[in-house]
């Protein structure tokens, strides 16, 4: 069985995130996201989620793609998770091509799958901040 792992946020849960679990699902036979924890995004990332990790742990547990959820707690976990999870293949958006690439030492496959472009949870925060918020619902 091929295991493949991935890692983020996953705050505002959109199409884009879908396609990335989905992508990353079909490099392997198993899917683990490690889902930033709240105090991680909040002390190491400076980010602060609409949804608790709780909230966004279910939302990916209902994705069919993803068979198990795990706490990131920290950047170095990476290395004892592939060991631990007997990864073959991490996974990761491109915007952070060549920053992971110390796994491969691990004997782990390194793949940077490219975003999608015209949304992310940045986008969608700041437009329902300015009051611009997008789409079709009224």
């Amino acid at each position: 069985m091929k295991r493949v792992i991935t890692y983020g946020t996953f705050d505002l849960l959109h199409y884009g995130h879908i396609a990335l679990l989905k992508r990353a699902k079909e490099l392997g036979d198993y899917l683990i996201v490690a889902l930033s924890t709240d105090e991680f995004n909040s002390v190491e990332k400076n980010k602060h989620c609409y949804f608790s990790y709780e909230q966004r742990k279910s939302l990916l547990e209902a994705i069919r793609y993803v068979d198990l959820v795990i706490p990131e707690e920290s950047w170095e976990q990476k290395v004892s998770d592939a060991h631990e999870y007997h990864i073959d293949t991490f996974v990761i958006g491109d915007d952070w091509k060549g920053k992971f690439d110390f796994l491969k030492d691990e004997g782990v496959e390194v793949v940077y799958l490219s975003r999608t472009p015209e949304i992310s949870s940045t986008q969608i925060k700041k437009a329902f901040s300015d009051g611009k918020g997008k789409g079709n619902c009224s």
